[in-house]
């Protein structure tokens, strides 16, 4: 009878031990092409099939807590919950009003008070760990592997702009895509989400995070198998001082050896993949907004997107004027007065209107109280820079002080990190400009990862290698980078990308110009950026004067919304060519842009209401924008659903329609 009793208890004490014996589980899309297979054994692993096609070969995951607890291995099971979930929810300051959300849930709760919680969409799945501990908890490091069965090529952009080399976690965000095989991953350095894998059949793949709150962002680096990565993430900062670039942000001197400690109870980030048949696919995609918390502001009326003359990017250069351009009262004037005549909402006055490192202190060149009084006579609102960390140490007086001035938003700069402090940070700051109804607009910041739709009042990010960083970069492939961003960065959120060049050039041309900025392609190229990329607080990048030359340009961009109420892919492929049109109210806008390589593109107009004529405004290259990048044709012609038209698209061109019903 001994022997038997011990038998059973060392039975006990593997279970304990190991977890219980192997369990599987499958989850299948709505659609049912997407399989997720979990194995749950002494790890636990997600395996991710399209079609039976392995996009994801088994890959673990695991959230290491302090005292060495692991949530992931060894687990014991409680039990599963299955669920079918269709609903859908408005999406205002969006590229569409409504978005259908519809997935199966698989649920899987065990013992030590934590869940992993698996979803599958039609257009990709997603997990996260779920814990539901009384007392907070210190979380030290988070596993997430992505192996895959074949050496892959990949889009990534790596962390190459170091704001501080010896920390690789601190990073502006602004990165080309580098196309490179997974075993050829950069060595000695990170890449940051999001980023795409080229499978098999034109299938790909698209990593994103979403719902990122109290936890730092995702990096990525080479595994061992040499056909996979696994995630990086910078730990705590215990001491900071001022630093980095022109002393605006903080310089980390101390981390800590762990991730963050947050609250016991509560969800963490999810994890994604996105994938898609057809390239276009992923240029309408709303995964982050379907996974993000919903709005924390109940009265969003006061929130206004809209256009703004922007003065940084054209060095204020203005001409033909009876005063001295620069950072003062006259010249901000007179982009008042230039939004006004153009029906633009916003103008921002950029840096150097204040005191850099206490903006509570002004230039004082510039009289803001005029201007804001100025500006409402004219219909005209302004948005003031700061760098982050004016804004993070005094908040609140900050912008007590400017709203009750009649200042409409902020652009925050030089954030340059995505570790937990920072994350709050953002958090905090969205909540107290909600408190004071400020707009927000994110410079110097990490991908969005959904705050987009929890604080409405953050209408754009940078996060993207704009117009800002590419006057500079002659080596840079812009063109190229245009038609890869809305596959892949833009998936996550809108991009303060700054658009509107009205000096544009060729391949062959392009030359770095600080005060008189060129951009790579034609002008409508740049026109058709306005449509194309999201941003619900959009630049006009050029000057005043670049703007007034051009102004049947003008007229057109202005009339072009920043919101939307619905968006049709219309055809693309990463890097090569993308064409997409959007609806508002009853017009619709058309946006077509190439790489450096012209192409002829044709527009199906399908999408249209059937049995309508319309009418529609279209701006193409003109016959010799291959020479002379500016050039370009303006017509009107009719057309209706059954219409398909087809354009050519000069090297690093593009097309731009507005179309209305007669």
């Amino acid at each position: 009878m001994k022997k038997i009793g011990y038998f059973f208890l060392a039975l006990l004490f593997m279970n304990l031990s190991f977890g219980q014996k192997k369990q599987d589980f499958v989850l299948t899309s709505p659609n049912g092409k997407i399989q997720v297979e979990i194995v749950i054994d002494n790890i636990i692993t997600w395996t991710i099939l399209h079609q039976k096609e392995v996009v994801l070969a088994p890959s673990p995951m695991s959230l290491t807590l302090d005292q060495n607890e692991i949530l992931g291995k060894n687990s014991v099971l409680l039990n599963s919950k299955r669920e079918k979930v269709t609903t859908s929810f408005e999406s205002p300051f969006y590229k569409k009003s409504a978005i259908k959300n519809q997935y199966n849930l698989l649920l899987l709760n065990f013992k030590n008070d934590f869940s992993i919680e698996y979803r599958a969409f039609d257009d990709g799945v997603a997990y996260r760990f779920i814990t539901k501990n009384k007392k907070d908890i210190t979380v030290k490091s988070e596993e997430v592997s992505l192996n895959f069965d074949e050496d892959y090529s990949t889009l990534m952009p790596y962390v190459r702009d170091l704001r501080n080399p010896k920390d690789p976690y601190i990073s502006s965000f602004e990165s080309h895509y580098e196309n490179k095989k997974i075993s050829e991953f950069a060595k000695d350095t990170l890449a940051f989400l999001p980023f795409l894998v080229d499978l098999k059949n034109n299938k790909k793949a698209v990593f994103l995070e979403a719902n990122l709150e109290d936890y730092p962002g995702l990096f990525v680096t080479h595994n061992k198998t040499k056909t996979g990565f696994e995630a990086r993430f910078s730990n705590y900062p215990l001491q900071e001082k001022n630093g980095g670039f022109n002393f605006l942000n903080k310089l980390i001197t101390q981390r800590a050896d762990y991730l963050v400690t947050t609250k016991g109870t509560r969800n963490f980030p999810w994890r994604i993949v996105v994938i898609s048949e057809n390239d276009k696919d992923l240029a309408n995609n709303d995964m982050v907004q379907k996974l993000s918390e919903p709005s924390k502001i109940k009265d969003i009326s006061w929130i206004k997107p809209g256009k703004v003359a922007w003065d940084w990017w054209n060095d204020w250069n203005i001409y033909n004027v009876n005063f001295q351009a620069g950072i003062n009262t006259e010249t901000y004037k007179y982009y008042i007065d230039f939004a006004a005549k153009n029906k633009v909402e916003y103008i921002v006055l950029d840096e150097g209107w204040s005191v850099e490192t206490n903006i509570m202190e002004h230039n004082p060149k510039v009289d803001l109280k005029a201007l804001i009084a100025y500006g409402k006579e004219k219909n005209v609102d302004i948005i003031l820079w700061s760098s982050w960390m004016a804004l993070h140490e005094n908040t609140e007086a900050i912008f007590k002080n400017y709203a009750n001035l009649g200042v409409k938003g902020f652009k925050g700069d030089f954030l340059d990190r995505d570790d937990a402090k920072m994350v709050n940070s953002v958090y905090e700051i969205a909540q107290k400009a909600a408190d004071y109804k400020l707009l927000l607009d994110f410079h110097g910041m990490y991908k969005p990862t959904g705050i987009q739709r929890t604080f409405p009042n953050i209408l754009n990010f940078e996060g993207v290698k704009g117009m800002e960083n590419n006057k500079w970069t002659p080596n840079d492939d812009v063109p190229t980078y245009d038609c890869s961003i809305p596959f892949i960065r833009m998936m996550a959120g809108p991009m303060d990308y700054t658009p509107g060049a009205m000096r544009n050039t060729t391949k062959s041309e392009f030359k770095p110009n600080h005060s008189n900025p060129v951009s790579q392609g034609t002008r409508c190229h740049q026109l058709a950026l306005y449509t194309i990329f999201e941003a619900p607080l959009q630049m006009m990048a050029d000057s005043p004067t670049a703007y007034m030359k051009e102004q049947e340009s003008t007229d057109f961009i202005a009339k072009i919304p920043t919101v939307f109420d619905e968006t049709v892919a219309i055809d693309g492929e990463v890097g090569k060519y993308i064409s997409i049109a959007r609806k508002k109210e009853s017009k619709w806008y058309l946006g077509a842009i190439t790489n450096w390589n012209a192409r002829d593109i044709t527009i199906d107009f399908s999408f249209l209401e059937k049995g309508k004529q319309f009418e529609a405004e279209i701006f193409s290259d003109g016959l010799n924008a291959d020479k002379a990048a500016q050039d370009y044709k303006k017509e009107i012609v009719t057309v209706n659903s059954s219409t398909k038209l087809t354009y050519h698209l000069a090297s690093g061109g593009g097309l731009s329609g507005i179309i209305t019903a007669k």
